[in-house]
């Protein structure tokens, strides 16, 4: 606290030159920026945007894969690069809404639910952004919910938002701050480029090495089978015996693998590859699943080892060995095309078992899932790569930014 009452905060962790700073001044957001009302008009149609928590602000056309603001684009906002606008609805990544700085694109409209805002020209707006990201103002945003919030929505008019407190370091801690996640951000984009590139190549080997549809023959084989009979097309039924997991309450799930719960329990999620979480007895060992009910209907991935599985899980299992990477990519390149859509989307255990696909002999199968398998080897530890460094941008936002505590909020 200074002496003319007003407040400081200082974050644990600062920049060498700064750590003998005074603290991070309070301040109205009103007196650093200022609300933008600008209206669009005919000849900025093309350029509409719209809001994504995990995005940002990506055109309308390219997000939705259409124009959805109709003929009321007069009614839009114009904005320009480097101003904010937030979205006062609830999402899954932000529980008091979403706001986002204009990077990508050097202007365009947005809709009149949106609150636009742009700071005075003396601010680093780099900074801001990442001061938004840090989720600081959470607790600011949190006095502002009203009792008459429907839908999620909070209906938080832009006057009121602006009058919320943020915190100021000095325009030199902001440019370093702002510099240092932004380089980190950087190498972080890199690395996800090397994972997209990865399953790019693992995609682009799969189409080779497996026949196109009404094929028995892939376009690339290995030496010691490029002599060989062709593939042998067999329905998934004749090969496997056709199963299903079990009911289990998530409850009885834990997240982490321990001594009392080794096994790894799937489900119809797609993060960490339908890993829910760990449980202390399995039902199947070494065998194939596929989703079958909900949006992720029809993926199916190679379950190695003991697991167990709940009851949206299809299970195919093998005593000969055929239950294996190279099989489990091979049903999930046709699999998608048997799900039913009519109201939840299904692929239940009846279609599963009549797919017919082409079957290579046990020993190609298996050269096949070893390749299969180094590539996913490698998007694997890269995708493990890209999680730790965003994890520690995470953290390092935490230290760098401060907390203000609940009662100053």
């Amino acid at each position: 606290m200074k002496q003319d009452g007003q407040r400081e905060l200082r974050p644990k962790l600062r920049f060498p030159g700064f750590q003998d700073e005074p603290g991070w001044e309070e301040k109205r957001l009103y007196a650093i920026a200022e609300p933008v009302s600008e209206k669009a008009e005919a000849a900025d149609d093309a350029q509409v945007l719209t809001l994504s928590g995990e995005h940002g602000l990506v055109l309308q056309s390219e997000y939705f894969g259409k124009r959805v603001a109709g003929s009321n684009s007069e009614r839009y906002i114009k904005i320009a690069r480097n101003d904010f606008v937030y979205n006062d609805r609830t999402t899954k990544e932000s529980a008091f809404g979403t706001i986002k700085r204009l990077s990508s694109y050097d202007g365009g409209i947005v809709s009149p639910i949106y609150k636009c805002f742009r700071f005075n020209g003396g601010e680093n707006s780099v900074f801001w952004d990442w001061y938004f990201a840090s989720g600081i103002h959470d607790a600011q945003l949190r006095t502002l919910v009203n009792e008459g919030a429907r839908a999620g929505r909070f209906n938080i008019s832009v006057d009121k938002f602006l009058a919320t407190a943020v915190w100021r370091p000095s325009d030199l801690e902001q440019h370093k701050i702002a510099d240092c996640l932004s380089s980190l951000d950087e190498v972080i984009a890199a690395e996800a480029r090397k994972v997209e590139a990865l399953e790019a190549c693992k995609k682009g080997l799969m189409q080779q090495l497996f026949p196109l549809e009404g094929e028995t023959l892939p376009r690339v084989r290995f030496p010691e089978f490029r002599n060989t009979p062709a593939w042998e097309e067999k329905e998934v039924g004749e090969v496997f015996k056709v199963t299903r997991g079990d009911v289990l309450a998530m409850t009885l799930v834990q997240d982490d693998k321990t001594i009392e719960a080794p096994f790894p329990v799937y489900s119809s999620q797609t993060k960490k590859r339908g890993l829910a979480g760990y449980y202390s007895d399995f039902l199947y060992e070494n065998a194939i699943t596929w989703t079958t009910d909900g949006a992720n209907a029809g993926a199916v991935n190679y379950r190695p080892g003991k697991f167990y599985c709940t009851n949206v899980c299809g299970v195919l299992i093998s005593n000969g060995g055929f239950a294996n990477p190279c099989m489990a990519e091979l049903i999930n390149s046709v699999s998608r095309k048997h799900v039913s859509y009519v109201g939840n989307p299904k692929l239940m255990n009846g279609v599963m078992a009549k797919i017919s696909i082409p079957f290579p002999k046990i020993e190609e199968q298996r050269r096949i899932a070893d390749c299969l398998s180094s590539l996913e080897d490698l998007i694997v530890a890269q995708g493990e790569k890209l999680a730790a460094l965003k994890a520690h941008e995470k953290g390092l936002m935490q230290q760098l930014f401060p907390t203000p505590e609940e009662d100053e909020a």
